[in-house]
């Protein structure tokens, strides 16, 4: 992961019905993905959900396209404040199901210097070679 996690949000997203169902099955691509705030809204961008492989018509069709967030006004105003004020980055941490609605996790932290990156992939490999041992 690029950043570090500071805080962790839960947000609704608003989605097309056969995007639903290429979530369900798995193929969406956060590495890209970023939240902006914009005019006291929530916008998830660059997510990659490519279109569902049995739809039965032509749909003209963005995968990356910009995607709107349902938070509650006061907890965007709060977010945003704390992340212009210190400078932090919100992007998204995953998409989930929950009772059947799909929800994100947004994320808020900082980015990672190119050290800080190198000493976690040190980690990960320690502990995989542990786990193979």
């Amino acid at each position: 992961m690029r950043f570090t996690v500071l805080e962790a949000f839960e947000a609704g997203i608003v989605l097309k019905g056969f995007e639903v169902k290429s979530l369900r099955d798995g193929k969406v691509s956060l590495e890209e993905g970023v939240v902006r705030i914009d005019r006291g809204e929530a916008f998830l961008m660059n997510v990659h959900i490519p279109p569902y492989k049995h739809i039965s018509h032509n749909v003209e069709y963005e995968p990356t396209r910009t995607r709107k967030l349902l938070m509650h006004r006061e907890q965007i105003n709060k977010i945003s404040a704390q992340a212009q004020a210190k400078g932090l980055a919100l992007f998204p941490l995953e998409l989930y199901f929950k009772n059947g609605r799909a929800k994100v996790a947004v994320g808020m932290g900082k980015g990672k210097k190119a050290q800080d990156q190198r000493e976690d992939i040190k980690k990960r490999d320690a502990e995989r070679e542990i786990r193979r041992i």
